[in-house]
């Protein structure tokens, strides 16, 4: 196994966490973020097993990419894309016409991402070990 797979998976796991932690506290925009954050770093880390090179930020690409080397379900892909979608407005101010993302983001959006990321990750973990 390369050697920093472990850790790009470790971070992925910590990513998640929190997320789950900015669920806890209300701060919505952030764990949608981290939660995307969590499965790009967990999928990248399956491409280092591979020993395959993994460019970009969107996790649905990556997946369809790895469906090369494994059979990716639908719902996996799903999750991705709903993952995508928290990559750059829950972080700046000029994602929307008007507000802060802290105006935008809901306990079920957040909810939503970690769940999501919980499966991506489990899946990527699952080719790893």
């Amino acid at each position: 196994m390369p050697a920093r797979t472990k850790d790009w998976l470790r971070q992925a796991k910590r990513d998640l966490d929190h997320a789950e932690n900015d669920l806890q506290y209300e701060f919505y925009e952030w764990a949608c973020f981290s939660a995307q954050q969590a499965c790009e770093k967990a999928v990248k880390a399956v491409f280092f097993h591979l020993n395959a090179d993994a460019w970009g930020h969107s996790i649905t690409m990556l997946l369809k990419k790895l469906s090369d080397h494994f059979t990716i379900d639908e719902s996996l892909i799903n999750g991705a894309k709903n993952l995508d979608k928290f990559y750059i407005p829950p972080r700046y101010p000029n994602g929307f016409d008007i507000g802060t993302p802290e105006d935008y983001f809901t306990k079920e959006d957040a909810q939503g991402a970690i769940n999501n990321a919980k499966e991506i990750i489990q899946f990527c973990e699952s080719k790893i070990s």
